[in-house]
Protein backbone atom coordinates (compact mmCIF):
# COMPACT_ATOMS: atom_id res chain seq x y z
CA UNK A 1 0.00 0.00 0.00
CA UNK A 2 2.69 2.10 0.64
CA UNK A 3 4.60 2.20 -2.81
CA UNK A 4 0.28 2.96 -4.13
CA UNK A 5 0.79 6.04 -1.94
CA UNK A 6 3.92 6.98 -3.30
CA UNK A 7 3.03 6.56 -7.02
CA UNK A 8 -0.13 8.63 -6.28
CA UNK A 9 1.44 11.29 -4.99
CA UNK A 10 4.16 11.02 -7.54
CA UNK A 11 1.67 11.40 -10.37
CA UNK A 12 -0.32 14.20 -8.34
CA UNK A 13 2.74 16.45 -8.68
CA UNK A 14 3.49 15.73 -12.21
CA UNK A 15 -0.20 16.56 -13.02
CA UNK A 16 0.02 19.76 -11.06
CA UNK A 17 3.39 20.35 -13.00
CA UNK A 18 1.92 19.91 -16.59
CA UNK A 19 -1.40 20.63 -16.63
CA UNK A 20 -1.94 18.23 -20.12
CA UNK A 21 -0.15 17.33 -23.51
CA UNK A 22 -0.04 18.20 -26.98
CA UNK A 23 0.39 15.95 -30.26
CA UNK A 24 0.02 16.25 -33.88
CA UNK A 25 -1.91 13.99 -35.92
CA UNK A 26 -1.37 13.84 -39.66
CA UNK A 27 -4.81 13.74 -41.76
CA UNK A 28 -4.45 12.87 -45.50
CA UNK A 29 -7.24 15.51 -47.85
CA UNK A 30 -6.24 14.94 -50.96
CA UNK A 31 -5.17 12.13 -52.74
CA UNK A 32 -4.37 12.31 -56.64
CA UNK A 33 -2.26 9.51 -57.61
CA UNK A 34 1.39 10.95 -56.94
CA UNK A 35 0.14 13.97 -55.71
CA UNK A 36 -1.20 14.08 -51.99
CA UNK A 37 -2.31 16.84 -49.72
CA UNK A 38 -1.63 16.32 -46.01
CA UNK A 39 -3.04 18.24 -42.83
CA UNK A 40 -1.65 18.72 -39.57
CA UNK A 41 -3.41 19.55 -37.04
CA UNK A 42 -2.36 20.37 -33.27
CA UNK A 43 -4.51 18.23 -30.43
CA UNK A 44 -4.21 18.86 -26.60
CA UNK A 45 -5.41 16.86 -23.60
CA UNK A 46 -5.76 18.95 -20.80
CA UNK A 47 -6.82 18.59 -17.30
CA UNK A 48 -7.98 21.08 -14.41
CA UNK A 49 -5.28 21.31 -11.64
CA UNK A 50 -7.75 19.60 -8.99
CA UNK A 51 -6.89 16.35 -10.87
CA UNK A 52 -3.74 16.55 -9.44
CA UNK A 53 -4.43 17.96 -5.95
CA UNK A 54 -6.90 15.31 -5.39
CA UNK A 55 -4.38 12.13 -6.03
CA UNK A 56 -1.92 14.13 -3.82
CA UNK A 57 -4.48 14.21 -1.37
CA UNK A 58 -5.91 10.59 -2.09
CA UNK A 59 -1.52 9.38 -1.72
CA UNK A 60 -1.50 10.99 1.64
CA UNK A 61 -4.68 9.65 2.78
CA UNK A 62 -3.46 5.61 1.59
CA UNK A 63 -0.22 6.76 3.11
CA UNK A 64 -1.86 7.09 6.53
CA UNK A 65 -3.88 4.20 6.06
CA UNK A 66 -1.18 1.64 5.82
CA UNK A 67 0.22 3.77 8.63
CA UNK A 68 -2.48 2.74 11.19
CA UNK A 69 -2.61 -0.80 10.13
Amino acid sequence: MKQIGIFLIGIGVLALIYSGFQYTTKEKVVDLGPITIDKKEKKSIDWPPITGALLIIGGVVVLIMDKKR
